[in-house]
C-alpha cells in the first residue's frame, strides 16, 4: 500500500473512532474515561491497613461496578470501555472487601472488640 493511501486509511479509522457513537465526542466515551480514577483510588487503598477501609463504601462500589457491566453490555450503543472500567471497580472492590472480612476473622481485631466492649 502506498503511503498517500495508507495515510487515507488511517485518517478513516481515525474518523471512524471519531464520529463513533461511543467516540469522544460523547459522554459514552468520557464517563468511563473518568470512572477510572475509581479503580486507580481502588488499587491505591490496597496500601491501607484494612482496619481503615469501609465495609458500606466497598461494598456500593462491588455492587455499582456488577450492575453498570451488566448494563453496559444491554445499552445501543454496547459500551466496552463502560463495562471493562466496572469489572475493575467490581474487581478492587471485591479484593478490599476480602481484605477487611480476613482482618475481621483475625485475633487481632477480635481482641481490640474485647477491649471496647471492656470500657
Amino acid at each position: 500500500m502506498s503511503a498517500p493511501a495508507q495515510t487515507a486509511v488511517t485518517k478513516s479509522v481515525f474518523r471512524k473512532f471519531m464520529d463513533s457513537p461511543a467516540g469522544p465526542k460523547t459522554i459514552h466515551f468520557w464517563a468511563p474515561a473518568m470512572k477510572w480514577c475509581l479503580v486507580f483510588a481502588g488499587i491505591g487503598d490496597m496500601q491501607r491497613p484494612a482496619e481503615k477501609l469501609s465495609v458500606s463504601q466497598n461494598v456500593s462500589l462491588m455492587l455499582t461496578g456488577l450492575i453498570w457491566s451488566r448494563y453496559s453490555m444491554v445499552i445501543i450503543p454496547k459500551n466496552y470501555s463502560l463495562l471493562a472500567v466496572n469489572v475493575f471497580i467490581f474487581g478492587t472492590s471485591s479484593i478490599q472487601c476480602g481484605r477487611i472480612w480476613k482482618y475481621r476473622q483475625s485475633e487481632e481485631y477480635k481482641h481490640k472488640q474485647l477491649e471496647n466492649k471492656e470500657k
